[in-house]
């Protein structure tokens, strides 16, 4: 692999905009979990090198609990990716947090039910930390980011991911509501956790495009598109400004995710399994 990506951009494809990079290319990859929801686009923006990933492929063609979601980090952690951002339109669960304002969350509450959320499997076990799902350093950067751009921006909150594809029913929202969660969302589980295996800084720029159904009021794809589609700019900006002021240097607990926690005793590991995972344990697991 030629390319040596600094940042990686997970979202919808009204986000990407090919102006804002130079030497535009597209690569096709595979992994052993499969391919990527679809091809992956890299570009340069000043001194860094971008790539961007549609979660639900082009043309929005994946349902949520479809994404290939070990596929997508895998292949963002062969590219070299130390930093990921990832934008994702998300339902209110207060009424503070309206339609068109952002949220930078700091925690997950999941509840989805049939996604594949680990790397470690076929013989090998490890248990990383997830304390802070979210990276923290790299969150308050974007934070500070959004509000100095003069954007509605909550820094914190605890997103809730639903499994989907069906939004909530009035009963599951309330619920959501007065156990004091945020925001609700399809799609950070499981990006964020095997993000963290695969020791790659992590951080969601959350979009408001509704109230959920707790407000008394049916959620229709019509309004969460539209509105989605008015945050466009404010993402595409705040993305812009993250590319040129955030380090992709990790200084942060995600660098070293896998230090200690692989319990497997080395000898025992399958050669397969090994081979498969060295972009993620090579360094851990010395020959």
């Amino acid at each position: 692999m030629t390319d040596k990506v600094d940042i990686a951009i997970i979202g919808g494809s009204g986000i990407y905009d090919t102006n804002m990079l130079d030497r535009v290319r597209t690569v096709d990859m595979d992994t052993p979990f499969g391919k990527p929801s679809d091809s992956i686009t890299i570009g340069e923006h000043g001194d860094r090198t971008v790539c961007f990933l549609p979660r639900h492929g082009t043309g929005h063609r994946i349902s949520p609990s479809e994404i290939n979601s070990r596929a997508n980090i895998f292949a963002l952690k062969k590219l070299g990716v130390r930093r990921i951002i990832a934008a994702s339109a998300v339902g209110s669960l207060k009424k503070e947090l309206a339609p068109l304002d952002i949220v930078i969350p700091d925690q997950i509450y999941d509840r989805t039910r049939s996604r594949p959320s680990t790397f470690f499997e076929d013989g090998i076990v490890a248990h990383i930390g997830f304390a802070d799902p979210f990276c923290p350093e790299m969150s308050s950067a974007i934070a500070d980011i959004a509000r100095s751009g003069g954007y509605s921006v909550k820094e914190g909150g605890t997103y809730v991911c639903m499994e989907g594809p069906q939004f909530s029913t009035r009963a599951e929202s309330r619920v959501y509501q007065a156990l004091g969660f945020d925001i609700i969302g399809m799609t950070a589980i499981p990006e964020a956790k095997l993000a963290r295996e695969a020791e790659i800084c992590y951080s969601m720029i959350a979009t408001v495009t509704d109230y959920d159904v707790w407000h008394e009021e049916d959620v229709t794809i019509e309004q969460v598109i539209g509105n989605a589609v008015k945050n466009e700019a404010a993402v595409k900006d705040i993305i812009v400004e993250a590319i040129e002021k955030i380090s992709p240097e990790q200084h942060c607990m995600c660098r070293d995710a896998l230090a200690g926690a692989i319990t497997t005793a080395p000898e025992m590991i399958f050669h397969e399994t090994r081979r498969r995972l060295d972009p993620l344990i090579g360094r851990y697991l010395k020959k």
